[in-house]
């Protein structure tokens, strides 16, 4: 089994946000039931996630603005997710090789990528819920 690189793992996972967001309408409309945010629930500040579910909702539903106003992160896993699944199909098929193993330093980068994204988008939702 081949393993898969971390862009095409977000990919997969963008696929998936996708398929949840387009079923989560209805299954919140016919129980009544919703999933609140553990962190805000508990100490009424927002998570850095916070808004996600609404963007990727409104996302699938074709409100971008709508979208970029809930959580931009949600803009930029959907053109990831837009530019990553091509990729995988034409890795399936052999006409791409298979993906090069980032060294410790590219990841690493990525992972302090991924911190300041979060910290962005946590100051993006204490603005935006005007808690800051």
């Amino acid at each position: 089994m081949r393993e898969f690189s971390v862009p095409e793992r977000l990919g997969v996972f963008g696929l998936g946000v996708a398929v949840a967001a387009t079923a989560w309408p209805y299954l919140t409309d016919a129980t009544g039931l919703g999933l609140p945010c553990p962190l805000r629930t508990l100490t009424g500040l927002p998570c850095p996630g916070c808004g996600l579910t609404t963007a990727a909702v409104a996302l699938v539903r074709g409100d971008l603005a709508g979208a970029a106003a809930a959580n931009p992160v949600i803009v930029g896993l959907a053109v990831l997710t837009g530019t990553v699944l091509p990729l995988l199909v034409l890795r399936a098929f052999g006409a791409l090789p298979p993906p090069v193993r980032w060294s410790d330093r590219a990841r690493r980068r990525t992972g302090w990528g991924a911190g300041l994204l979060a910290c962005a988008s946590w100051s993006f939702q204490l603005h935006r819920l005007g808690l800051c």
